[in-house]
């Protein structure tokens, strides 16, 4: 399997250095040279499969000659092993073709661990093996974060430095970064946007000397091995209800794009996706884009389901390549014109080929609270605001009858205090280990929202012997 850039002028890789790039050198995302199928007797023989087998079968054609197929198993069963939930990513019915994928059964209590966990034994394996190191670094909205530090602390061939917005993620979010104290990882508070941070982390990897200084890696969903390991709860959860005879529909709580691109992936490997519903907050750029053809950017507005604060969707580049026909150039001239202005404008086929799978919805800051309420009373159980989002996407969606509805549901409520004591009247119960967490000492580095100030920061702290 070889990969190609979105912008068509960076070098053809394998899977693993993709892997260990991840961002182009042109600027772009990697991306196979072609999708993989799936039969449909494979398909069909997962619907009793355990997750561990399902992840290996769908992960492996991705992945050529460069990771042995009985090692990556043992990494997938290391990697999932530590998760609450026997099934890893348990589906609950919630009646009236309604389905709740819990992705939150992880050590940080979010979605992002499916992918951390397995990205990190990937990363550190490929570099103990060339006797390397890298310098990973990431911009997170909220969950990243997390996820990267506890995956990749006291990695042996990794310093990990994670962007954070100030004042703009949930307390549990921040010191779930900020508490751990291995030496290999450094968070970084940065006085800015998610946007902003993203942008720093596109900033040091167009940095050519820098990025060989350092051995830049990416653990960003820019990384193409974070969005290949989130196919697999796809195929789980439409496994489970009837795939590949009966299609399934996704309502994805969407910030980034990256979760969501996953499932259009899923879909060319062969599995019968009816829709996938783009569920967004206020910061709704990509509903206003399905709506008109036209991307623009705004404001980042502050929600109660921060991870979704995003404005600049870096993963829509990876759709926009497909959509255009592959057309690196046509990708290379609407990023450009977005760097430049803010916005640019898809064709009407481009618009027509992306509706095709595609549908959105916009959930607003109050509906989210009452959401969330009439949830558990319906229910039983408490959600966090981004999986609110996506339930009330979910119910707007228009299907064909027997068509069943999965939301993914992306984070524990205990993650967000504040929403859920306005949801709720009262903070969600958090599990034993992040009560304790909460009460260790914190240490961060706070730095300005300048591309040198960073880098000096990173410079200053990593440890490349």
């Amino acid at each position: 399997m070889k990969y190609i850039s979105t912008r068509g002028e960076a070098p053809v890789l394998g899977f693993e250095d993709a892997l260990l790039a991840g961002l182009a050198s042109d600027g772009g995302l990697y991306v196979p040279e072609s999708w993989p199928r799936l039969s449909e007797a494979m398909i069909a023989g997962f619907a009793d499969k355990p997750f561990s087998e399902i992840a290996v079968s769908v992960l492996h054609p991705f992945m050529g000659d460069d990771v042995a197929r009985d090692r990556l198993a043992e990494m997938v069963e290391e990697a999932y092993a530590g998760f609450e939930a026997d099934e890893v990513t348990p589906l609950t019915d919630l009646g009236d073709g309604q389905y709740f994928l819990e992705l939150y059964h992880g050590p940080t209590l979010a979605f992002k661990d499916v992918a951390m966990q397995l990205l990190a034994r990937l990363m550190d394996d490929a570099l103990i093996r060339r006797g390397a190191r890298a310098t990973i670094i990431g911009a997170t909205s909220g969950d990243t974060g997390g996820a990267a530090i506890e995956a990749f602390r006291s990695r042996e061939a990794v310093d990990v430095f994670i962007l954070f917005p100030d004042g703009r993620v949930s307390d549990v979010q921040r010191k779930q970064m900020t508490t751990p104290n291995d030496a290999n990882v450094h968070t970084l508070s940065v006085d800015g946007t998610f946007d902003d941070c993203q942008a720093l982390v596109k900033g040091m990897f167009n940095d050519a000397p820098f990025r060989k200084e350092m051995a830049l890696a990416g653990v960003n969903s820019i990384n193409w091995a974070r969005v290949m390991a989130q196919i697999t709860y796809y195929f789980v959860a439409a496994s489970r209800l009837g795939a590949p005879k009966t299609p399934v529909a996704f309502s994805v709580p969407t910030g980034n794009f990256g979760d969501i691109f996953a499932g259009y992936v899923a879909a060319q490997m062969g599995l019968p996706i009816a829709q996938l519903m783009i569920a967004t907050n206020v910061n709704d750029i990509l509903a206003r884009t399905l709506a008109s053809g036209v991307y623009e950017t705004d404001k980042v507005i502050a929600t109660q389901s921060p991870s979704m604060d995003i404005q600049v969707s870096s993963n829509f580049e990876r759709l926009l390549f497909e959509v255009t026909g592959r057309d690196a150039a046509r990708v290379g001239a609407l990023m450009g014109a977005l760097a430049q202005s803010g916005r640019f404008e898809m064709t009407e086929k481009e618009l027509q080929l992306t509706r095709a799978l595609f549908a959105a919805a916009r959930v607003d800051e109050d509906a989210t609270l009452a959401i969330m309420r009439d949830f558990e009373k319906a229910h039983g159980f408490q959600i966090d605001p981004h999986s609110a989002v996506g339930i009330g996407a979910a119910g707007a969606a228009v299907l064909p009858d027997g068509v069943p509805m999965v939301t993914l549901a992306t984070a524990h409520p205990a993650k967000f205090p504040e929403a859920a004591a306005a949801a709720y009247g009262a903070e969600a119960r958090a599990p034993q280990r992040v009560v304790e967490m909460l009460e260790k000492p914190e240490r961060l580095t706070a730095v300005a929202n300048d591309l040198s100030a960073v880098e000096n920061a990173i410079r200053e702290k990593a440890r490349l012997v």
